[in-house]
C-alpha cells in the first residue's frame, strides 16, 4: 500500500511516520519518500487501510490519497 501524505517536511517527520505506521499490526516495513510525499507500507498479512491512515493522522500528518 502506498499513501500520499501532506505535512511532512523533514527527516524528523519521516521518522515519526515510520514509527507510527510501523506499530500497526501486520506492517513489516515502511518507506517514506519525503520529496514525493509518499509512504509505502509493506505487509505480511491483511492490514486494514484505515488503521494505517489513523496511524499517520495520529502522527500529525494528513493522508490525501492512495497512490498506484
Amino acid at each position: 500500500m502506498t499513501f500520499r501524505v501532506e505535512g511532512m517536511s523533514c527527516n524528523h517527520c519521516v521518522q515519526k511516520v515510520k514509527d507510527a505506521v510501523g506499530g500497526v499490526a501486520g506492517v513489516t516495513g515502511v518507506d517514506v519518500d519525503l520529496a514525493a510525499g509518499e509512504v509505502a507500507v509493506d505487509i505480511d498479512s491483511p492490514v486494514d487501510e484505515s488503521a494505517v491512515r489513523t496511524a499517520i493522522d495520529s502522527a500529525g500528518y494528513a493522508v490525501v490519497g492512495v497512490a498506484g
